[in-house]
């Protein structure tokens, strides 16, 4: 499991930039594997580099809120044959449950984790042999692709033995 190296810079009392934050980030969520670190979320709000606040300490919610920014790093273990489509099915029920996206779920007969988002999504795939599912496509991925997302079903799955490790910007859109 990856633990990311985080900084995050500001502005001191005198007027000069400086690291506010040097930590390593733990998974903030991990469902069996599926692990997801949210290393920030930004608001609409102006921004204030003089302030300390650190807004990833809030609950996982797979999409960002309106006019927000989330960054995270996800990881996706490879297809386990052993369970039925009955476990799969529940298994990806309660984790877009928990993440606060059972209703962006969509047409899960291709897959049980197809889901779209009012997001415009750039994903990196930084290691790991991964498809993209969409409704009539499918594309083999593989380290340093990268997936401009814009509002589409889709779902993700990883092949062979090593789990597959994203690199996710999410960005609030409207979508006509």
């Amino acid at each position: 499991m990856i633990k990311p190296r985080r900084i995050v810079t500001g502005i001191n009392e005198e007027g000069r930039s400086e690291i506010f934050l040097d930590d390593v980030m733990e998974p903030s969520i991990d469902l069996g594997g599926n692990y997801f670190i949210e290393l920030w979320n930004s608001s609409p709000e102006p921004l204030e580099p003089s302030k300390k606040n650190y807004p990833d300490l809030e609950p996982v919610v797979l999409s960002p809120g309106k006019g927000e920014v989330k960054i995270r790093y996800f990881q996706i273990p490879p297809r386990n044959e052993n369970y039925s489509p009955e476990e799969i099915e529940n298994f990806f029920a309660h984790a877009f449950e928990v993440i606060g996206a059972s209703h962006e779920r969509t047409d899960t007969k291709k897959h049980p984790g197809m889901h779209a988002t009012q997001t415009l999504d750039y994903i990196i795939v930084m290691q790991g042999d991964v498809s993209l599912i969409l409704d009539d496509d499918e594309v083999a991925l593989k380290p340093f692709d990268v997936v401009v997302q814009r509002a589409t079903s889709h779902a993700w799955s990883v092949n062979g033995d090593e789990p597959g490790l994203f690199i996710a910007v999410l960005i609030d859109k409207e979508v006509n």
